[in-house]
């Protein structure tokens, strides 16, 4: 039988108990799509699943700012990472938020006709690249916490789709249809205009510490910190010469998209997990059943390997936001 998931089994959301059916349950009332494919991917490991829906939900649903802005900046992190499944999911989101002619626009290539969602969408896109997208932001200083933490969730999201989920939305790709896209987006209008209470998902982490500067006092932080925690688990799956090599391969990283040939990853024989880390941050969609199969031993679970994604998607994620919200030579000077 055809399968959403590449590389692991997630669990029926239908067989979900405990904090993993709550957060199913608040999916489904705050974003309208009861099991949203991504977040299932992530369901063994609950400790990442509760900050990556935490994150997208503060900052997307619920921070500061305005939704179609938003939605815009999340398509546009989604094409510079080369994500259709999360272009194609918020090109249906934006025609849920009444704005079809925008949806229309970018589901066939063009730019916004708005020059607000214009530069929106090219800081978003430019956020792929470290330190392309400093301020000034195209936002009020008062929303960055809402469009920071959104760009900075789908860096996270785009890389978990890409190396575990498969790139069809819908059965036969029937999103591809204007028909089809647009009536989907119809069908969650209700709940994308519904105003999400802040702070809804926080009782649902571990200890999440306090958030980056950037995020102030908004849920946006806590929600920031958890993921950065549960993500950051995950290097305890690799010895300390990979996980050095993980973090000098991310550091360097310009943004650029690795070559096909020669292949810039470590051997699948000799460092697996090293190499499964470092495509999940660069090249996400390259991570081939052999390379999981290379790493894979008895004891490695499908929780394994979600977390060993996690820790090298959050790598890319955390490059990108130490560049993104550095302070200019003005503010330094």
């Amino acid at each position: 039988m055809p399968t959403t998931f590449r590389h692991t089994e997630p669990l029926s959301p239908k067989a979900a108990t405990g904090r993993v059916a709550e957060l199913y349950e608040q999916m489904a009332r705050d974003f309208g799509i009861p099991e949203p494919a991504p977040f299932v991917a992530l369901s063994s490991a609950p400790a990442l699943l509760a900050p990556a829906w935490a994150l997208m939900r503060e900052s997307l649903l619920a921070g500061p700012g305005d939704r179609t802005g938003k939605e815009v900046a999340a398509l546009g992190v989604s094409q510079a990472n080369g994500c259709r499944f999360c272009v194609d999911a918020h090109t249906m989101l934006l025609h849920a938020t009444g704005d079809h002619a925008l949806a229309e626009r970018l589901a066939r290539g063009r730019e916004p006709a708005d020059g607000r969602h214009a530069r929106v969408l090219d800081w978003a896109r430019r956020t792929r690249v470290p330190g392309a997208a400093r301020e000034p932001y195209p936002f009020p200083r008062e929303e960055a916490p809402g469009y920071l933490g959104t760009a900075l969730a789908f860096h996270f999201i785009n890389r978990i789709v890409s190396a575990l989920v498969t790139e069809r939305l819908l059965p036969a790709d029937a999103q591809r249809l204007r028909a089809v896209r647009s009536l989907a987006g119809r069908s969650l209008s209700r709940t994308v205009r519904r105003p999400a209470v802040p702070g809804a998902s926080l009782p649902l982490l571990d200890d999440p510490g306090p958030g980056p500067a950037w995020a102030g006092d908004t849920p946006v932080g806590p929600a920031y910190a958890a993921l950065r925690t549960a993500a950051t688990m995950g290097a305890g799956l690799l010895g300390a010469d990979d996980q050095a090599l993980v973090r000098t391969v991310v550091r360097d990283w310009d943004g650029s998209r690795p070559p096909l040939v020669p292949d810039p990853f470590p051997d699948r024989r000799d460092r697996p997990g090293a190499r499964v880390a470092l495509l999940a941050a660069l090249a996400p969609s390259r991570i081939a059943d052999a390379d999981v199969a290379a790493w894979r031993r008895p004891e490695h679970t499908d929780h394994c390997l979600v977390h060993l994604v996690a820790y090298g998607a959050f790598a890319a994620v955390d490059r990108v936001e130490a560049a993104l919200t550095a302070p200019t030579v003005e503010e330094t000077s």
